[in-house]
């Protein structure tokens, strides 16, 4: 069963904005889309760049690599419809940020 792990403070992160943040093992890409909160996992499953540095645009973050997009809802990507990365449960208790890790 997951754990969840504080990874920020809900300060932290501003609308239309990426982090780059630890859970456990784990290297996570936290996003805000609109003020809801968002985890995935922050390797590119094209060529390992660090979705945690992309940009947001909407729900989809952008690898800042050879830009392929991953909807940060469902972690499909909109260039190759097989490709898929990893998305955590996210939670806020008070004004810790949690993911289920």
């Amino acid at each position: 069963m997951p754990q969840f792990v504080k990874v920020a403070s809900v300060g932290d992160l501003a609308p239309g904005k990426v982090k780059t943040v630890k859970a456990g093992d784990r290297t996570i890409a936290l996003c805000n889309v609109d003020g809801k909160l968002h985890a995935v996992d922050n390797t590119c499953v094209h060529r390992g760049g660090p979705l945690g540095d992309g940009m947001l645009n909407g729900q989809v973050i952008v690898c800042p690599w050879h830009g392929w997009g991953y909807d940060v809802t469902t972690g499909k990507c909109n260039v190759n419809p097989a490709a898929q990365v990893a998305c955590y449960e996210v939670r806020v208790e008070g004004t810790d940020v949690q993911v289920a890790v």
